[in-house]
């Protein structure tokens, strides 16, 4: 129920939602941590049906003042992150032929150099051609292989390991994913965010769709994967980035022999990748995270993101 001040009771007027009640009433809202618990405790999700407690691996993960709904952040050092088990992701476990999924993230980076992952069911496997991984959705940074250096850089998954073209053939890593064309902020307060409606995923920098058109040689996507598997034969886009295949479910039984490790915990502030859950953990302040289980639209990420006042932030 809303607050209502004394005036606002003679006139029946309601004061504006607070930046957390802009979150909780967003449709779709499975899990928005707000890290305002002391180090040592789980994180726990606000607004939602499932309380998604976020674990703390490394060691007590810092509270430092300043954040954007609780008033505090949880600070990573590149040697800590948070995660909830595979078996115990519930509702954040977002997969199919007909998924869609949405992040939502405030934060200040440091080193992107270092700083690769904001969160995510995404584990990689052990490098190139490896193709045992179970990645699903996760919201990356910096990744320069396809055109992403220092870019926000949303991968979705529908096989779990390297990308196949229409032909069955392989890449040595997953190759689905959009690049902004802006850099993501370095020590400085900025919301990040993405988008998958089932057939594009959008990357956002400070709530606005950072579009970005392909240049295939600039952008090392060559491949007729990307240059004549799009819509209608014609390319995939960047920024939208067309993927249209749904996202990778792992099944214990099917994939049993093929993907040994299970399917990937919920991360936040690292991933798999390489052989090692520390090789690209992230530097920097986190202070609000939301996942949703539909694409929200361009008005509602701007909202959020107004929401969250990242400028009133030091």
């Amino acid at each position: 129920m809303k607050t209502l001040c004394v005036l606002c009771a003679l006139c029946g007027s309601i004061l504006a939602a607070t930046p957390i009640e802009t979150v909780t009433a967003t449709p779709g809202l499975v899990a928005f941590w707000t890290f305002g618990e002391d180090a040592g405790q789980a994180r726990v999700s606000t607004g939602t049906r499932e309380k998604h407690p976020l674990t703390e691996v490394g060691g007590p993960i810092a509270r430092v003042e300043g954040g954007p709904f609780s008033g505090y952040s949880a600070e990573l050092n590149g040697r800590q992150y948070f995660h909830i088990l595979y078996a115990e992701t519930g509702d954040l476990n977002i997969s199919g032929p007909d998924a869609q999924v949405s992040m939502f993230a405030v934060v200040r980076i440091v080193d992107l150099k270092q700083s690769r992952t904001i969160a995510g069911m995404w584990s990689e496997g052990k490098g190139a051609n490896d193709d045992t991984g179970t990645r699903q959705y996760a919201l990356l940074m910096n990744m320069p292989t396809y055109g992403g250096p220092r870019q926000l850089v949303p991968h979705i998954s529908s096989e779990g390991g390297v990308t196949r073209r229409a032909d069955g053939s392989a890449f040595p890593w997953c190759a689905d994913y959009a690049a902004t064309k802006r850099e993501v902020p370095e020590e400085k307060w900025c919301s990040l965010g993405f988008t998958y409606d089932g057939k594009y995923l959008r990357a956002y920098i400070d709530g606005v769709l950072d579009a970005r058109s392909l240049d295939p040689v600039k952008d090392k996507r060559t491949d007729p994967y990307f240059t004549n598997e799009g819509p209608g034969g014609k390319d995939r886009g960047m920024n939208p980035y067309f993927h249209g295949r749904g996202i990778f479910r792992y099944d214990p039984v099917k994939h049993a022999a093929t993907k040994p490790g299970g399917g990937a915990d919920f991360t936040v502030g690292a991933r798999y990748a390489v052989g090692s859950m520390l090789g690209e953990a992230t530097k920097g302040k986190f202070g609000g995270l939301a996942i949703f289980n539909r694409a929200i639209s361009d008005a509602e990420m701007k909202k959020l993101h107004d929401a969250a006042n990242v400028e009133a932030l030091r």
